[in-house]
């Protein structure tokens, strides 16, 4: 029987002749995970730092987009080895990692991917999902090539390090968070302000002299347009979780008079 392991983010990123726009997968739901991957968008992100996912729903949300050819990473809660190892062993193949703010923790998130004596992955390949139970030939020798590992500057203590941080062997990725990039230099909810726009802007150049992609998340039109022609690879535009708040609402304002305690408009 051929078993399909699917190309890594990092090979989407190497072919593509225009940045990537992606969403959020945020309601652990496996039924909209598929709904978004079927949207026609370049990649999701499905996540477990905030938003309520366990390595049941992941694992129901990956076997739900399998059947459509979009990149989808994973967003554990925190860099951790024993959370990583569970998420590969699962069949997770691209990673984003939250709050790395340091070469040291940047290494260790990639040693957390790799088997020894490269790193400190455990070997259960025989058990898990990533191997297809001992069904992909040579999987501890080429696990490396099945994964991606993008990590997260999300703080002024990693837009200060980003240039050491670009160097790590095995990065392939970063991604600049604003919220919290915002909220570590004192700017809490101010994700347009002139300096958390700089810091993004300086990430920006520190990838581009690097030669390494980078991506932005930015819900509003206007910053993730400027974001891309400042040299963006890759971004994510919305998340499911908001087009469903935000829809719903719209919904209310155009039915739902509030004078009258919430009976909807007759037309």
């Amino acid at each position: 029987m051929p078993l399909r392991i699917e190309d890594t983010f990092r090979s989407a990123l190497a072919v593509t002749d225009r940045p990537l726009a992606g969403m959020w997968v945020c309601s652990g739901s496996p039924l909209i995970a598929e709904l978004c991957a079927g949207s026609g968008l370049d990649w999701l992100l499905v996540d477990a730092e905030h938003s309520p996912n366990g390595l049941e729903s992941i694992l129901a949300q990956l076997q739900a987009i399998h059947g459509y050819p979009v990149p989808t990473l994973v967003r554990p809660p925190v860099n951790d080895t024993v959370l990583i190892k569970q998420y590969l062993d699962l069949g997770v193949q691209n990673l984003l990692i939250p709050m790395v703010n340091s070469v040291a923790e940047a290494e260790a998130a990639v040693a957390a991917t790799r088997y020894p004596p490269h790193g400190v992955r455990g070997v259960g390949s025989a058990l898990a999902r990533a191997a297809r139970w001992n069904r992909v030939p040579d999987y501890l020798a080429r696990a490396s090539e099945t994964i991606s590992v993008t990590v997260q500057i999300e703080s002024a203590a990693a837009v200060e390090a980003v240039e050491d941080i670009l160097k790590v062997d095995g990065v392939d990725a970063i991604f600049v968070g604003p919220s919290d990039l915002a909220a570590s230099m004192g700017l809490l909810g101010q994700q347009e302000h002139p300096e958390v726009r700089a810091a993004v802007e300086h990430c920006l150049a520190a990838a581009k002299a690097a030669g390494k992609p980078i991506g932005v998340n930015a819900f509003a039109p206007a910053t993730a347009r400027a974001y891309l022609a400042a040299g963006a690879d890759f971004i994510l535009v919305g998340a499911d979780v908001a087009l469903l708040a935000r829809g719903s609402e719209a919904l209310a304002a155009e039915y739902v008079r509030p004078s009258d305690g919430g009976t909807p408009a007759s037309y």
